[in-house]
């Protein structure tokens, strides 16, 4: 199969859907491999690498759409992107594609095949794609927090552990998932006094067991977040609902009681957000600040630390990517139910039914369309 790596181009966003390793692997398989110039030049991986470990050196992104049958990115096609993609042709990338019509439709009108990391599930009912960006979202999550509590950056002028007979900050985190328990664990690591709001007892009941008395535990009602939030100098949003649009549980009336220049980590903004109030934000300009509260809503948060972000992103690809390339798309769709659930758009029709209701577009069932 030939596969096709295009440079990112979202707003700074240095992360690369595959590394030379990866291109070394499929190549040996006997595939071929065609990377643009310079897609991982920024973190460290050069054209010689990936020239060395097999792959074609391509100048243009539009060389690359114009004959890869899969093409393996990051971060969802932006418009010129979708532009490029070509009936039949596969796109196998984060697509998060519930709070954004415009790239649904685009996608569908490509009549091409899109298979979005964030719904790719396992055995186990977990998210095995999203997880590893997930990890580095929640660790993030709070460095950004910290950063933003500091008076020179609107915050109130908090130190996250506090010293010793001054309290530390309060932190809440809504959602007790894998964004949720990253969050948790470096908050608590840099002595920040945490509690975790989860609508899962069973969940509660887990990070009880894991990180004793040090984790304070609520479960999630209307009267529990309000009273959490209005207590909190930051708040991580935390929630997912698998590739539809996440809940807002904060709302703008909740907001304007919380404390003047407390900070919102909203890390499901790729999602929509789960704060009424929040948008998405970029690397360049990272937070606003609204009602007092300062928003820290980047939706490529992980691609602030590129390098470590794109190791973690292509070891749990990689196997799947491999898949489809020596089964071929729809051998390996009709072969693992689990890599099937990432399909979204299969050749203009919407096959994840959370997408459709999104966007009141018929929902196909995958296994129908699948050859």
């Amino acid at each position: 199969m030939l596969i096709g790596v295009p440079k990112e181009i979202k707003n700074n966003e240095y992360r690369v859907g595959m590394t030379p390793a990866g291109v070394r692997e499929l190549v040996g398989l006997g595939h071929q491999v065609i990377v643009e110039t310079n897609a991982g030049k920024a973190i460290g991986l050069t054209n010689e690498m990936y020239s060395q470990a097999g792959a074609e050196i391509y100048e243009l992104a539009s060389e690359i759409f114009s004959v890869a049958e899969l093409i393996i990115k990051v971060k969802e096609p932006q418009a010129q992107e979708r532009k490029m993609l070509r009936p039949q042709q596969t796109l196998f990338t984060y697509l998060h594609l519930a709070p954004d019509f415009a790239q649904t439709k685009d996608l569908v009108d490509s009549n091409s095949i899109c298979i979005a990391y964030e719904t790719v599930t396992d055995k186990a009912g977990g998210l095995p794609l999203l997880a590893p960006m997930s990890e580095v979202a929640g660790r993030m999550s709070v460095q950004a927090g910290a950063h933003a509590l500091e008076k020179t950056q609107g915050g109130m002028g908090i130190l996250l552990a506090g010293v010793p007979g001054v309290s530390p900050a309060k932190v809440v985190v809504l959602g007790g998932g894998v964004v949720g328990i990253n969050a948790a664990r470096i908050a608590m690591g840099m002595g920040a006094d945490v509690t975790i709001i989860d609508k899962s007892l069973a969940r509660l009941k887990e990070l009880d067991e894991q990180f004793g008395p040090q984790l304070k535990t609520i479960y999630s009602t209307t009267d529990t977040v309000e009273r959490a939030v209005y207590r909190a100098d930051m708040v991580v949003g935390a929630v997912l609902i698998p590739g539809a649009t996440a809940p807002k549980l904060v709302t703008r009336s909740m907001l304007i009681k919380m404390k003047n220049g407390a900070v919102i980590i909203d890390v499901a903004i790729d999602q929509g957000g789960c704060f009424e109030s929040s948008y998405p934000t970029t690397h360049d300009e990272p937070t606003y600040i609204e009602d007092g509260v300062i928003h820290y809503c980047v939706a490529n948060m992980p691609g602030g630390v590129a390098r470590t972000s794109t190791f973690a992103l292509t070891n749990a690809t990689l196997p799947f990517i491999i898949d489809l390339a020596n089964k071929g798309i729809d051998k390996a769709l009709n072969e693992d139910e689990y890599l099937r659930r990432g399909l979204n758009i299969y050749q203009g029709k919407v096959t994840y039914q959370a997408v459709a209701e999104a966007h009141d577009y018929p929902y196909q069932e995958a296994t129908d369309l699948l050859g």
